[in-house]
């Protein structure tokens, strides 16, 4: 499907009503600009991301408009690292996420260090890529692509997670929290961001099942990996991962034997299975790979449609004609001056083992006040 031209104000998430909206509060067109991305993207941003957008070097300029945000109540530094070296800033005073329209996004929240960190990684990798024209909160993504697509997408072809609360059902659409970029005039390329927080795919798999549907319907995507330093040996893990999500569909007699040893494994009820010799410990022996257990993670989630999603060959055929792709890319940055020190005088920088150097680099809250 060739998606459509939308609205100017449909395209992107750092749009230009949003910038003046910002600048109402005393910012200039290009900080006001820079807090949007922050706004939309992150919710927390370094000096130097600061400095890498605006141009400006550690200086007055810098200063003053960081201890600006500061003595207003805009943000609050956070020193979780060694003093001097791992300070960063979060956006969390509400009237501003209420100009761009998005007064309960979920930046304004107290988060754990190992989440800060990912959404500097995360802001990193928007600013550095001008190419694309960033979507990035679930309320701009559902927009565009509802407004984009010729044909209305069903719901459940959208990313998303269900939850369920006696008869009630809700549905929460793009719940990654990932930007996606848009490709600008005379380009067709989606621009899907992942980010790699664990050696082990597992979560990964999940989120290729999870928007499985919505890349079928557009017709070029690349999904880009986000690889941090520390976890570039497991890039060759990812790559199976995605040979085994999206080039090996599942046969339909698969996913039949699947859904009802999934049924069966969630303790449901069942009739006898598809076929007269297969009983569950055989099911188990069959479909015990870890590309089954991700399906079973997704269909425990969204129900049948993550098996639906498995069988459909759109995906194996974009990327052999060259229109679907995935991408590993190495972080330029390292994030470990915001880890907290283990252990020791607080003078002094310790680079954490690798088992203190948890996936998730930490998982305590900082305090911080919102207003």
């Amino acid at each position: 499907m060739i998606l459509k031209s939308v609205a100017p104000e449909l395209r992107l998430s750092v749009r230009p009503a949003r910038v003046q909206a910002i600048m109402q509060f005393g910012f200039t067109e290009r900080q006001a600009r820079f807090l949007v991305h922050v706004l939309v993207f992150s919710g927390v941003f370094l000096e130097r991301q600061y400095r890498a957008f605006t141009g400006l070097a550690h200086g007055q300029k810098t200063h003053d408009f960081l201890a600006g945000l500061v003595d207003r109540g805009y943000a609050t530094a956070i020193t979780p690292g060694a003093l001097h070296r791992g300070r960063f800033y979060h956006l969390q005073y509400k009237p501003l996420y209420e100009a761009i329209g998005e007064p309960n996004n979920r930046h304004r929240r107290p988060a754990s260090l190992g989440r800060v960190v990912e959404r500097l990684m995360l802001l990193d990798a928007v600013l550095a890529d001008g190419q694309y024209d960033w979507l990035g909160t679930e309320r701009d993504k559902r927009a565009y692509f509802t407004a984009a697509c010729e044909y209305p997408l069903p719901e459940e072809w959208y990313p998303h997670l269900t939850f369920r609360a006696g008869n009630q059902q809700t549905m929460r659409f793009f719940s990654d929290n990932l930007p996606i970029g848009r490709p600008r005039r005379g380009e067709r390329r989606y621009l899907f961001l992942y980010l790699a927080t664990r050696a082990v795919p597992m979560d990964f798999r999940v989120f290729l099942l999870r928007h499985a549907e919505l890349l079928a319907a557009v017709e070029e995507w690349t999904v880009r990996v986000l690889i941090p330093r520390r976890l570039r040996r497991a890039a060759a893990l990812y790559r199976h991962a995605v040979r085994e999500t999206f080039l090996q569909p599942l046969e339909p007699w698969q996913a039949r034997q699947l859904e009802w040893y999934f049924r069966a494994r969630k303790g449901e009820h069942v009739c006898p299975s598809p076929l007269v010799d297969l009983d569950v410990a055989t099911a188990a022996r069959t479909y015990g790979a870890t590309r089954f257990e991700a399906l079973y993670r997704a269909w425990r989630r969204w129900g049948e449609d993550a098996v639906r999603a498995a069988q459909m060959p759109t995906r194996r055929d974009q990327m052999q004609r060259g229109w679907g792709r995935v991408e590993f890319v190495q972080l330029a940055h390292q994030y470990l001056q915001l880890t907290p020190l283990i252990g020791g005088s607080s003078d002094h920088l310790r680079r954490p083992s690798q088992r203190q150097e948890s996936d998730r680099y930490s998982s305590a809250p900082y305090p911080v006040e919102l207003n």
